[in-house]
């Protein structure tokens, strides 16, 4: 029973350091768009990032379950090339960059949102490109913002439970998670265990929390 709960609790925290890694890759230029675009659809990507702080996780999933089916066009497609997306994790990781996409993307979009555009300005007047003024200048000035992103989409992946339940089911030592397991456990009456779960989650979450706050609160300081 120890080496399920060590199991289950290493895979949770693959899925949100891998999930987490991914996002950060795809949120930084997403974030630019958003902040320094002024295409006319800027809205339309703004609204389908922020989509899952309202949308129910279950309906996500749902739709996710579908769309990697076999009996779909696009599961067809992926079976054919020996990939298998529903009830895996690389279907959870899928799930998952979706569902904590604005949790990692607004953070960075607001801290970008307060840099002055005399920096720009200046980095390009000594010659510096597009790319080496991101990468050298703003991210560097951001990264109270990149900190909050990284931490609370690993903390959002770590406590996720509808689309995860959806895409991938309860399949121990591939997609059985922290908490999926909790719910898993109270159904069979095991409550030991379900706490054992529920604790460790509980003071991840706190700890994660607690570290978002006090670095904010150091680059509020750090500022003035």
């Amino acid at each position: 029973m120890e080496s399920e709960f060590l199991s289950t609790m290493v895979l949770t925290f693959k899925l949100a350091a891998i999930t987490t890694a991914i996002l950060l890759v795809i949120a930084i230029p997403l974030a630019s768009f958003i902040v320094f675009s002024r295409v006319r659809f800027k809205s339309v990507v703004e609204t389908i990032v922020s989509m899952p702080l309202v949308l129910p996780p279950s309906v996500l999933g749902f739709y996710l379950l579908i769309t990697f089916s076999p009996s779909s066009t696009v599961g067809t497609f992926l079976t054919e090339h020996g990939i298998r997306l529903a009830f895996s994790f690389e279907g959870l990781v899928v799930g998952s960059v979706l569902f904590s996409l604005p949790f990692m993307v607004h953070p960075i979009q607001s801290a970008l949102a307060q840099v002055p555009r005399s920096i720009f300005e200046a980095a390009y007047t000594l010659g510096k490109s597009k790319f080496q003024t991101m990468t050298r200048v703003i991210l560097p000035s951001i990264r109270h913002g990149l900190i909050s992103g990284i931490i609370l989409a690993f903390a959002h992946t770590v406590g996720e439970f509808g689309v995860i339940l959806m895409i991938g089911g309860n399949i121990p030592g591939e997609t059985r998670v922290a908490s999926i397991a909790i719910y898993d456990e109270v159904e069979s009456l095991n409550y030991a265990l379900a706490h054992q779960y529920a604790l460790t989650l509980f003071a991840v979450t706190f700890a994660i929390l607690l570290l978002v706050y006090t670095l904010n609160k150091k680059s509020l300081g750090e500022i003035r």
